[in-house]
């Protein structure tokens, strides 16, 4: 039987030094990105669950993990969200989540989920002020215009 291999990406809370970066790979062979904050590996298992709870364990005492993710996609279009939280975090967020009468895993993800939606209201609330103000100084004709030519041209700098 084979087991599949499933792609984990290791957010960092600082940069890791070269010694680091050297003591990690001997216990798991990764890539790091140019300033060594993100790592990228990959983990056989049964389950995403599975890979990174063994990466977690391995790597946990070496390196100073922040989060860890799936790298791709399910099926259903998520990424496996693993943080491990100070034990007094933990804790509240079990009490708060007992008193919703739900999981905490269950309780994150509704957090989360709500807190994605606001963000995306948010700002196409702000990209519709932006385009009314435009609007108030062009046609539509001219506007969408532009903006057919900004889309075709290479991005100048990283977008916000």
């Amino acid at each position: 039987m084979t087991v599949p291999h499933h792609a984990l990406e290791i957010m960092l809370t600082r940069p890791l030094t070269t010694a680091e970066l050297r003591r990690a790979a001997h216990a798991w062979p990764l890539a790091a990105n140019h300033d060594t904050t993100r790592l990228m590996v990959l983990a056989g298992a049964k389950t995403p669950e599975r890979a990174i709870h063994r990466l977690r364990r391995r790597l946990a005492s070496r390196l100073p993990i922040d989060v860890i993710t799936t790298h791709y996609p399910d099926a259903h279009g998520h990424v496996l969200l693993n943080v491990a939280l100070p034990p007094d975090i933990h804790t509240a967020l079990e009490r708060d989540a007992r008193r919703a009468g739900l999981t905490p895993e269950r309780f994150v993800r509704e957090a989360l989920h709500r807190d994605l939606a606001e963000h995306a209201d948010r700002e196409a609330d702000r990209l519709d002020r932006a385009v009314r103000q435009l609007l108030a100084g062009t046609t539509p004709a001219h506007l969408l215009s532009a903006v057919g030519h900004a889309l075709t041209r290479p991005l100048e700098g990283p977008t916000p």
